[in-house]
């Protein structure tokens, strides 16, 4: 293999048990598994035992970067893997900010954190040099961006710098707690922030200060521009100029934007949360992860009087995208902008997943609608578009100052098991689903994606292609392999590490290049197979984690609110999730039969 994969494929070891850290050459994976989640997902199956509990010391927090990290744009996502303590099986989460650019010029392809310390600390990673520091003082700390702050202050200093770092969701195990990086990006999905807090590892500092030299500068040259003038053409122009909240108004008229829980499709509000209002009324400054010139982070202003002050204001700046504006949004019937802003700031202060807070929020409103619960469970009336409820509904969760909200902090599955009213409790397998009510192609998406989550494959995208040429549903089988299909090229992207905004401009043909002018000699078909490889390895880890596809129960919400596409049908989905087992039952037994001769 070319001599570029060898400043990958270091890998920093962390035991916050014993307090100790070690480097290994892992060209073995780097070679095999290219970068990012391949090489993640070997990590895994190396570092977590079968039966591992997601909140003890035998469970790891992985990061992997990928061959195009610090020198491609948009090639600016890390990769973490780890055991979810929402629902028990392995999991991912993507993030952005410096992390990446960070990780790669401390000098490494893949930092591995394992077991649990008996004190608060912070790991800060300064190239060669791991230190361990003590977080007391930071721990309980209510926002996790003055969290940011006082470590920013702490470790002043040149290069690329990240702070990932947890807010109190994390210290008290909120199954779906986030981890904060650079204020304004999160590994949000799937509960990270609970397992730094059972590690008791408040932050992970890491500052790179190395450089490298291309194999192949010309040719890189030629395939960088290349890519560049696509980054900033049409394929992304989306994301800079209105960023994803341009979704809310084109999925209201469709009558595909979940509100008030997925009881309807559109929301009477969707104008005053659009993208256009916010960019109009409330935009501020648009922000950049590290090597991507997009700058899709868009950061809104709110300006409040200080109580005893007049005419004296704070500012301040709270990230927006579409998945908060339909969690805290549409699908809590807040149509206040303002009030919007404040929730979403109180869910980031907290350190939270606000898709999963807006679900479990929308469930706990209903159950208190339907006389599921009464207010002595939820201690404030909850309320469609009572936002100021709802901000104290989020304290709560954290907080859990009884066995409703010990449960709610648990997950909206386990909070109806626990109460009642799993009929319109909505999850995937334990995940709480993203904003598109488009059809049955996106919801089977979730039911027999990786991670259940939107992120595993862009179904809702097949959903509106149908919505807009009229065109018929695809056999049920049909319909799971085109799934199957972009979620094992979305593999590969996640092993370069690509943004996947970014994954109109990285097609097979630009992947091959890119990677050709670094020395990697790997063909189209060559990456197609890894991406296949991968994504079967996923699913026998799953397997050997008691994962059984039969078992998926589909919220029945979900056949009751019309999309664009009609009611959806019941036999159409199971047909659907019974040849998706049949797949994954195949090749299993193929993999099987491999291994044995």
């Amino acid at each position: 293999m070319v001599d570029w994969v060898k400043t990958l494929s270091r890998v920093l070891y962390i035991d916050l048990t014993r307090k100790i850290f070690w480097v290994e050459d892992r060209s073995d994976l780097f070679e095999k598994w290219l970068g990012g989640i391949g090489v993640a997902v070997q990590l895994y199956k190396e570092e977590v035992p079968r039966g591992a509990n997601p909140l003890g010391p035998e469970n790891a927090a992985i990061f992997a970067v990928g061959p195009l990290t610090g020198v491609f744009p948009m090639a600016s996502k890390v990769i973490a893997v780890f055991k979810s303590p929402l629902n028990g099986y392995i999991a991912e989460s993507h993030a952005g900010g410096r992390a990446a650019s960070a990780i790669r010029f401390a000098g490494y392809g893949a930092i591995v954190i394992k077991g649990t310390s008996d004190r608060p600390v912070y790991v800060v990673v300064d190239g060669d040099r791991v230190r361990f520091r003590d977080a007391g003082a930071l721990w309980g700390m209510r926002s996790s961006e003055t969290v940011g702050r006082v470590l920013r202050e702490a470790l002043p200093g040149a290069g690329y710098r990240t702070i990932m770092r947890i807010g109190r969701a994390g210290e008290r195990l909120v199954r779906y707690a986030n981890v904060t990086v650079e204020t304004y990006r999160h590994f949000g999905r799937m509960g990270l922030g609970a397992v730094f807090g059972s590690k008791k590892l408040k932050a992970l500092v890491v500052i790179g200060r190395k450089s490298f030299k291309l194999p192949d500068v010309v040719a890189y040259r030629e395939v960088f521009k290349e890519v560049f003038n696509l980054t900033v053409g049409p394929a992304t122009r989306k994301y800079h100029d209105l960023g994803t909240a341009a979704n809310v108004l084109p999925l209201d008229k469709l009558g595909a934007l979940p509100t008030r829980n997925f009881s309807s499709g559109r929301f009477e509000g969707a104008r005053e949360i659009s993208g256009e209002k916010l960019a109009e009324e409330s935009l501020s400054r648009r922000v950049a992860c590290s090597a991507c010139p997009v700058a899709c982070i868009h950061l809104a202003a709110i300006r409040e009087e200080y109580e005893d002050e007049r005419y004296f204001y704070k500012t301040e700046f709270v990230p927006y995208d579409y998945e908060p504006i339909y969690a805290l949004g549409s699908n809590l019937g807040i149509s206040d902008r303002y009030g919007l802003l404040k929730l979403i700031k109180a869910v980031e202060d907290e350190g939270l997943d606000a898709i999963s807070t807006g679900v479990v929020l929308a469930w706990a409103t209903e159950a208190l609608e339907k006389g599921v619960v009464d207010v002595g469970k939820t201690i404030v009336p909850l309320r469609w578009g009572d936002w100021r409820n709802y901000i104290k509904a989020v304290s709560y969760i954290v907080l859990q100052p009884n066995d409703f909200y010990q449960a709610l902090a648990l997950g909206v599955e386990e909070a109806a098991k626990r109460f009642g009213g799993a009929e319109f409790a909505l999850a995937y397998n334990h995940v709480e689903p993203a904003g598109y009510h488009t059809g049955p192609l996106y919801h089977i998406s979730l039911a027999i994606g990786l991670r259940h989550s939107h992120l595993d494959a862009g179904a809702y995208s097949l959903d509106q292609r149908l919505i807009i040429t009229g065109g018929s549903l695809p056999e049920p089988e049909e319909a799971v392999r085109m799934i199957q299909e972009e979620e094992a090229w979305r593999q590969v992207l996640n092993s370069l590490v690509i943004c996947l905004f970014a994954r109109e401009v990285y097609g097979r043909a630009t992947a091959e290049r890119a990677l050709k002018s670094l020395g990697y000699n790997l063909s189209q078909t060559d990456l197609v197979e890894l991406g296949r490889r991968i994504y079967f390895e996923k699913h026998l880890i799953k397997f050997s984690e008691d994962f059984k596809p039969e078992d998926i129960v589909l919220p029945k919400r979900l056949f009751e609110t019309p999309t664009p596409l009609g009611q959806i049908s019941p036999d159409y989905v199971r047909r659907a999730i019974a040849y998706y087992f049949k797949t994954l039952s195949d090749e299993v037994k193929e993999s099987t039969g491999r291994k044995s001769s």
